[in-house]
C-alpha cells in the first residue's frame, strides 16, 4: 500500500519538478476523501540549497526518511549532472533492495543509474540527455514519457512527472481515484507512457490549416468506443486518405491511431469495472473489444493484469 512518499533532492535542486511531486502527494487534497501520505523531502543534510530558479530550499528531512518510504521520487540537476554523494547511492540501493518503488523525475535518472538501479532495465529522460544517458549503458526509449520497468520509474522532461505520478496513483489506487487527483490538477486524466515526449502539432489547435478537426474526430471517437474504430473508418470520417490520416493523427497526438484507440477503450474498461458489475462479456462489447478474449489480452498488454484481477483491487461498492 502506498502511504509513505520522499523525494531525493541535491543541489541545484529542480524547483519545477520538485514543486510537481510535492503538489501531487505533500499536499490535502480538495476532496477529503482522496488519498493522503507522509510525505518528506530528503537530501543528505537538512542545509539549505539553491534551486535552478535562485531561491531555496530546506529538506524536512536527512536519508534516514528513505528506510521507512514505500515511493522514493529521485530528482536531478541539468546535465552535466553532478556526482551524487556516495551516501544517496547507498540509501538508494538500500531502499530498492527492500522493496520500494524508485522513481527518477527527469534528470533523476542519471542519479539512479549511478546507483546501479538502471542497469538490465529500460529507462527514459528528456529527450535533450537520452544520448548521454545511453552512452552508461542504459538502455533508453527516448519517445515514451514515462517508463515502468519493475519497482524502477523513470520519466522525461518537466510535466512528464505528472504523468508518471498520476500513473503511479493509478496503479496503486485504481483510474477513479487518478481521474480526481487529475481533476484537482487540472490536467488530463491519463497519457499513455508510450506516448511520444513531443508532437509536432498539438491537437489543441484543430483549427489552424491542416489540423482538419483532429481535436473533434477524437472526442467523437471516445464518444463512441464501441463502434468501427479502425484507422481505415477514421480516415474516411476524417475525409482523409489512408496514409494522410496516419501522418496527421501521429503528428497531432505522438501516438498511432491503433494504439489511441486501445487506450481510450482500456481506460473504459477500467471505469466500468471499477463502478459498475457488468460482465466482462458486455464490458469487452461496449468498450469496442468485442470479445471477453481480446479484452483480457489488451487489458493485460496495456496494464499488466487481467480485467478480473483488476476489478478485485480497485472495484467501488455502489
Amino acid at each position: 500500500m502506498l502511504t509513505d512518499v520522499a523525494v531525493v533532492v541535491a543541489e541545484p535542486v529542480p524547483a519545477f519538478e520538485l514543486g510537481i511531486v510535492s503538489e501531487i502527494f505533500g499536499l490535502p487534497r480538495i476532496d477529503p476523501s482522496l488519498p493522503r501520505y507522509r510525505y518528506a523531502v530528503c537530501a543528505e543534510t537538512r542545509t539549505e540549497m539553491r534551486t535552478s530558479t535562485g531561491f531555496t530550499v530546506i529538506p524536512t528531512d536527512d536519508l534516514t526518511r528513505l528506510r521507512t518510504a514505500d515511493l522514493i521520487i529521485v530528482t536531478g540537476a541539468s546535465p552535466p549532472v553532478p556526482d551524487p554523494a556516495p551516501k544517496t547511492l547507498a540509501a538508494l540501493r538500500e531502499a530498492a533492495d527492500r522493496g520500494a518503488t524508485v522513481a527518477a523525475v527527469c534528470t533523476g535518472a542519471f542519479v539512479v543509474a549511478a546507483a546501479g538501479l538502471l542497469d538490465g532495465r529500460k529507462a527514459t529522460t528528456h529527450w535533450a540527455y537520452a544520448k548521454d544517458l545511453a552512452r552508461r549503458g542504459i538502455t533508453i526509449d527516448p519517445d515514451s514519457i514515462y517508463v515502468l520497468d519493475g519497482p524502477i520509474a523513470t520519466s522525461a522532461g518537466a510535466s512528464a512527472a505528472i504523468d508518471l505520478c498520476l500513473h503511479l496513483i493509478r496503479r496503486e489506487h485504481g483510474a477513479d481515484i487518478a481521474n480526481r487527483v487529475a481533476r484537482e490538477l487540472v490536467v488530463p486524466a491519463h497519457r499513455s507512457g508510450g506516448q511520444a515526449q513531443f508532437s509536432r502539432m498539438p491537437v489543441a489547435d484543430s483549427n489552424r490549416p491542416g489540423t482538419d478537426g483532429l481535436a473533434t474526430l477524437l472526442d467523437w471517437a471516445a464518444d463512441h468506443l464501441a463502434d468501427d474504430l479502425s484507422v481505415q473508418a477514421l480516415a474516411q470520417r476524417a475525409a482523409m486518405s489512408t496514409r494522410t490520416f496516419i501522418r496527421r493523427f501521429t503528428d497531432a497526438t505522438g501516438a498511432t491511431p491503433a494504439a489511441w484507440v486501445r487506450e481510450q477503450r482500456v481506460r473504459r474498461a477500467e471505469q466500468l469495472l471499477e463502478r459498475d458489475n457488468t460482465t466482462v462479456a458486455a464490458i469487452a462489447r461496449r468498450t469496442g473489444f468485442g470479445s471477453p478474449d481480446t479484452l483480457r489480452r489488451q487489458f493485460r498488454r496495456v496494464r499488466g493484469i487481467s480485467p478480473e484481477a483488476y476489478r478485485a483491487a480497485f472495484h467501488q461498492a455502489p
